[in-house]
C-alpha cells in the first residue's frame, strides 16, 4: 500500500494493474475523508490529536457532532485502507490517544521519500559529490506531482505542511541546478533557468545561477540584462538592492572574469541551497579546483575547520568553533532563519539566539556558524563567557579576541586611519547573561559579525535580530526515533545518536513521540531520556514511558551522568529575582495549557494589569511561553514550579491561592453553562482534583457541574470524588447531580442494575433536598431504563411528572432531556407524528439553549422520521439515535 500527496491524494495498494497499465487507485472520493487522511499522512507515524483533526476539517465552526463525525470518517477511512491492502491496511490507522496514528513505512509516502532523497543530496553537495546530489535531487523532485494534496481542502495543519514542502521542493531545485552547473550541464539548463525566473521573479539563487550558465555559453550581455531585471524588480518592489553575492557576480562578469568560465568547482561549503545568500553558487562555481579560494574574495579562504591559516597568517586555533553535532536534528525553520540573518548581517552586527533552557541554543548556533563557513573566509570563533569566574571575560578570552584585531591593536583600540582592518570573521559568543558583556567589545568587533547565544535577548545592542528558539515543533517529533537508535541527524562518515541502540521492541514513533511529549518536546529532555534508555539495556522505551508519565517523578527520571534537566531549569529560576520566582511558583495551579492575564491574575492575587506586567516578565526570563494565542507554562517548567512551590511557599498560602484559581475558572464556566471545550474540561477536571485535595469541597462540586456532562477517561473517579466532596459539605441537591451523573455513565457503559441504583438513589436525595428540577431529571433517567427494558407503560408514568416539573423557567437543559426521552417513547408506541411533534420540541429547545451539537440531533432525528422506512429486518435497519452520536440497536419494545 502506497501514498502519494505530492500532487492530488493517490492510494495504491497490493491489486493488479487495470488493462490500462495503472494501478487501481482507493482514494477517497468524499473531501471531508481526504482531509482526515492527509492530516493523518503529513503527520505519518505519530499521533494527530482529535483537536487538530477537527480544526483541520472544519477551521471555521466545527460542528457539536464533531468528534463522533469524525470517529464515523476514521471508520471509512479504516475500510478504505483494508480494501487497498486487505491483509493489513486496517490495522494501519490505529487509536492512540489523544487521536488517531497512521503507520506507514518510509517508502510508502511520497513525500517521506522525498525529504530522505532530497536530505541525501544535500549530504552530498556538502561533500563535493556533485553528480550524486544532482542525481538524488532529480529523484525527489520527480515526485512531485503537482502542489501537496491540490484536490484536498487545506486546514491551518495542510498549510502549513503546503508552505514547508513547497519550500523545500524550491530548496531541492536549487541545489539540483547548484550540483549541475558543477558538473558542466550550463548550456542544458539555461531553457530552465528562464523559466524559473520569470516564475521566481525575486528568488536571487535562480537568477545568480542563470547568470553564470548564460556567461558560460558566451552570453555575456544577456547574463547582465538578467541581473538588471532582478535589481529593477527588487527595487520597485521591495525598495531594496540585489544581495552583495548578486552584485559581486556581475562585477565579475562586468570585469570578465576568466575563472567563472570553469566548472567542477568547491562546494560552497556546509549549508549550501538551505537559506543562503543569493548567489552562493555564482560565488563558488568558479573557482578552480584545489585552489584554496572562495571567487569573490581576494584573500584565501581559512579552512571549513577553522584552523587553518587565512589572512596575513592569521590562525583560529585558540578559541576554535566547536566540532558540529553529529546529533543535531530537526530545527530545519530556525535553521534557515538565522543562517539567513548571519549571512545578511553587516560588518559589526549582531544577531542572538535566545530561549528557555535546554531548548538547544548553542547547538543551532553552531550548526549555522559551520553552514555559513564560505561567507566569512577568514573563520569563525567561539567564545563560552561562562567559564569566567567573575563578571568580566573568562581566562584566555582576550588572546581569542586580539586575533580579530590588526597586529599592533589591543581591545577597544582602532586602526591610526580610522578604517576598519578586522578580518571578515564570525565571532559566537556563548552564554551571553546581559548586554553589558557585550557593550564594551562591540568597538573592537567592528568587522566581524557577533552570534550571541544567551536565554534573554540583550536588549540595547544596536542593531540586533534574534531567533526565539522553543521546543521542537511536533511535527518534529517522528524524526526523534534516531536519538534513541543511534542514527540522529547522521552525517558522512559519522553514526551519530547519543548511543548505538537498536530499534528494540516498542521504540517506534509513536513511542518515541509520546517519550518527546512527556519531555515537553524540550531537546535537553529528549537527549536525556535517551541516555537512560541507552544506560539501561534491561529497560524498554515503554518502561521508559511508564516512568516519565508520573509527573512527581518526571525530573527525576531525566538524570544521566552530570546531565541533570532539572539543575538546568532550575539555574534560570534562580537567576530570577523573588517576586519573578513567587509568581512562577503561583502558576503551577493553573490547568496545563494556555491561559491569559485574568486566570494569572487570579493565581497571583494581582489585578489584571499587573498580572499582564509580571507575565512580560517572566517571558523575558523565558520561564513562560507567550504566543498570540496567550501564555502557557512549558511542561518540565511546570512541574518545576509544582516543585517549588511544594517546597517554598506555606501550606496556607498554596490553599488560598488555589482557592483563587478554583473560584476563577468555576466562575467562567458558569457565565456560559454548558459550553466547554475538550482542553476546558480537561482543567475542570484538575481543578476539581485540586480543590478536593484543598479540602475545598464546594468548589470542587462547582467545578464538576461546569462539566456539562462531559466525561473524561476517569469520569468516574471524577464524580465519585465530587459526590463525596458534596457529601462532606451536606449539600443533598449536589450529591442528587452527581449519582444521576454516575448513574448515565453506568447507563452508557450497559452497568443497568448500578445506573438503576444510582438513579433511584439520586431521586430520594432531591426529594429530600426539595430540589424539583434533580428529581425529575432523575426521573428521566429511571424513564430511560424502563425504556431499554420494553416497559413503556411506566416510562411513561414516570416521564409525565418530570416534564410538568421541568417546564418551569430556568429548567431548559432538564426540560430537552425529559422531551428527548418522550420522543423516544413517542416513536415506540405512539408514531411518527407524535415522535415528530416532541422532537421539534427538542430543536426549539436546543435553540434556546444555543447547544449545536443538541439542535444537529434533534434536526437529524427529524430528517430520519421524513425518510421512508429502508427495507430489511437486519439489526442495522432498527436502529434508533437515542443520544447524540449514541445508538440503540434492535432495542427491545421500540418499532422502528
Amino acid at each position: 500500500m502506497r501514498f502519494g500527496i505530492l500532487g492530488p491524494l493517490e492510494v495504491t495498494g497490493a491489486a493488479a494493474p487495470t488493462d490500462g497499465g495503472r494501478e487501481p487507485s482507493y482514494a477517497p472520493q468524499a473531501a471531508k475523508l481526504r482531509v482526515v487522511l492527509g492530516t493523518l499522512l503529513i503527520r505519518a507515524n505519530e499521533v494527530v490529536s482529535v483537536e487538530s483533526l477537527i480544526d483541520e476539517l472544519w477551521p471555521d465552526a466545527p460542528p457539536r457532532t464533531a468528534t463522533t463525525t469524525l470517529q464515523v470518517y476514521v471508520s471509512h477511512l479504516r475500510k478504505t485502507l483494508q480494501s487497498a491492502d486487505p491483509e493489513g491496511g486496517r490495522e494501519a490507522l490505529v487509536t492512540r490517544r489523544p487521536g488517531y496514528l497512521l503507520r506507514v513505512g518510509a517508502d510508502a509516502v511520497d513525500a517521506l521519500a522525498f525529504e530522505d532523497l532530497s536530505r541525501r543530496g544535500h549530504q552530498a553537495l556538502q561533500a563535493s559529490d556533485f553528480a550524486a546530489a544532482a542525481d538524488l535531487q532529480r529523484r525527489a523532485l520527480a515526485l512531485w506531482r503537482g502542489p501537496l494534496l491540490s484536490d484536498t481542502p487545506h486546514g491551518p495543519v495542510l498549510e502549513g505542511a503546503a508552505v514547508r514542502l513547497a519550500e523545500a521542493r524550491t530548496t531541492a531545485l536549487d541545489e539540483r541546478i547548484r550540483a549541475e552547473l558543477h558538473l558542466g550541464l550550463h548550456r542544458e539548463l539555461v531553457a530552465e533557468l528562464q523559466e524559473l525566473v520569470a516564475e521566481h521573479r525575486m528568488h536571487e539563487e535562480f537568477h545568480t545561477h542563470l547568470m553564470v550558465a548564460l556567461y558560460r555559453c558566451g552570453r555575456q550581455a544577456e547574463a547582465l540584462r538578467v541581473f538588471t531585471a532582478l535589481r529593477q524588480t527588487l527595487v520597485e518592489e521591495l525598495g531594496i538592492e540585489p544581495g552583495p553575492a548578486s552584485t559581486r557576480l556581475q562585477r565579475r562578469i562586468l570585469e570578465g572574469d576568466p575563472a567563472l568560465t570553469r566548472a567542477g568547482g568547491r562546494a560552497a561549503g556546509p549549508g549550501t541551497g538551505t537559506g543562503t545568500t543569493a548567489g552562493t553558487t555564482a560565488a563558488t562555481a568558479g573557482a578552480p579546483a584545489g585552489t584554496g579560494r572562495s571567487p569573490g574574495h581576494d584573500e584565501p579562504a581559512v579552512d571549513v575547520a577553522g584552523t587553518g591559516a587565512g589572512a596575513a597568517g592569521w590562525s583560529a586555533a585558540p578559541g576554535a568553533l566547536p566540532a558540529a553535532d553529529p546529533c543535531f536534528t530537526g530545527r530545519t525553520e530556525e535553521l534557515n532563519r538565522l543562517e539567513r540573518m548571519v549571512r545578511s548581517a553587516p560588518a559589526g552586527g549582531c544577531v542572538a539566539v535566545t530561549g528557555m533552557p535546554g531548548a538547544g541554543k548553542t547547538a543551532l548556533a553552531v550548526e549555522a556558524a559551520h553552514r555559513v563557513a564560505d561567507a566569512f573566509p577568514d573563520g569563525r570563533l567561539y567564545l563560552d563567557l561562562r567559564d569566567g569566574a567573575g563578571p568580566g571575560l573568562p581566562p584566555g578570552a582576550q588572546s581569542v579576541l586580539e586575533r580579530l584585531l590588526p597586529a599592533s591593536a589591543g581591545p577597544g583600540a582602532a586602526p591610526a586611519d580610522g578604517a576598519p582592518q578586522t578580518p571578515r570573521v564570525l565571532l559566537v559568543l556563548d552564554g551571553v547573561g546581559s548586554e553589558t558583556q557585550v557593550r564594551p567589545l562591540l568597538p573592537a568587533l567592528r568587522g566581524a559579525v557577533v552570534l550571541l547565544v544567551a536565554r534573554r535577548v540583550p536588549a540595547g545592542l544596536p542593531g540586533l535580530r534574534s531567533v526565539l528558539l522553543g521546543p521542537w515543533r511536533p511535527d518534529e517529533a517522528q524524526r526523534l526515533v534516531g536519538l534513541f537508535t543511534g542514527r540522529a541527524g547522521t552525517r558522512p562518515g559519522t553514526l551519530g545518536g547519543t548511543a548505538a541502540l537498536d530499534a528494540g521492541p516498542g521504540l517506534g514513533p509513536d513511542t518515541v513521540a509520546e517519550i518527546a511529549e512527556l519531555c515537553g518536546r524540550l531537546p535537553l529532555a529528549v537527549r536525556t531520556a535517551a541516555a537512560q534508555l541507552a544506560a539501561r539495556p534491561h529497560w524498554t522505551a515503554a518502561v521508559l514511558a511508564d516512568r516519565l508519565r508520573d509527573e512527581a517523578g518526571r525530573l527525576d527520571v531525566l538524570r544521566t551522568g552530570d546531565v541533570d534537566v532539572r539543575a538546568r531549569l532550575l539555574d534560570a529560576y534562580e537567576a530570577c529575582a523573588e517576586p519573578q520566582r513567587r509568581a512562577f511558583r503561583l502558576l503551577s495551579l493553573l490547568p496545563p495549557g494556555r491561559f491569559g492575564a485574568r486566570q494569572a491574575a487570579a493565581a497571583l492575587d494581582l489585578t489584571e494589569a499587573r498580572a499582564s506586567a509580571a507575565l512580560e516578565a517572566l517571558a523575558d526570563e523565558r520561564l513562560v511561553a507567550v504566543d498570540r494565542d496567550g501564555c502557557h507554562l512549558p511542561e518540565l517548567l511546570r512541574l518545576l514550579a509544582v516543585e517549588r512551590l511544594a517546597l517554598e511557599d506555606p501550606p496556607e498560602v498554596v490553599r488560598a491561592a488555589a482557592e483563587r484559581v478554583c473560584r476563577a475558572y468555576a466562575a467562567a464556566a458558569a457565565a456560559e453553562p454548558g459550553r466547554v471545550s475538550d482542553s476546558g474540561a480537561r482543567g475542570l477536571v484538575r481543578l476539581a482534583r485540586t480543590a478536593y485535595g484543598a479540602g475545598l469541597w464546594a468548589l470542587a462540586v462547582r467545578l464538576t457541574d461546569a462539566l456539562a456532562g462531559w466525561v473524561a477517561d476517569d469520569g468516574e473517579a471524577v464524580y465519585a470524588l465530587a459526590l463525596d466532596a458534596a457529601r462532606r459539605c451536606a449539600d443533598r441537591s449536589a450529591q442528587a447531580r452527581m449519582r444521576r451523573s454516575l448513574g448515565e455513565l453506568a447507563w452508557q457503559y450497559r452497568r443497568v442494575e448500578q445506573a438503576h441504583e444510582l438513579f433511584s438513589g439520586a431521586l430520594e436525595l432531591a426529594r429530600e433536598a426539595g430540589d424539583e428540577e434533580e428529581a425529575a431529571r432523575a426521573q428521566v433517567g429511571l424513564a430511560e431504563l424502563c425504556l431499554d427494558y420494553g416497559e413503556s407503560a411506566a416510562a411513561a408514568a414516570l416521564l409525565e411528572p418530570a416534564l410538568a416539573a421541568l417546564s418551569a423557567p430556568g429548567r431548559t437543559r432538564g426540560r430537552y432531556e425529559a422531551s428527548r426521552a418522550r420522543a423516544l417513547l413517542a416513536l415506540a408506541h405512539e408514531g411518527p407524528e407524535s415522535a415528530r411533534a416532541w422532537f421539534g420540541e427538542c430543536l426549539e429547545l436546543a435553540g434556546a439553549l444555543r447547544d449545536q451539537r443538541l439542535e444537529v440531533y434533534a434536526l437529524r432525528s427529524l430528517r430520519a422520521l421524513s425518510r421512508p422506512p429502508e427495507g430489511g429486518s437486519g439489526p442495522a435497519s432498527r436502529a434508533v439515535e437515542i443520544r447524540p452520536g449514541l445508538w440503540r440497536i434492535h432495542p427491545a419494545g421500540v418499532p422502528t
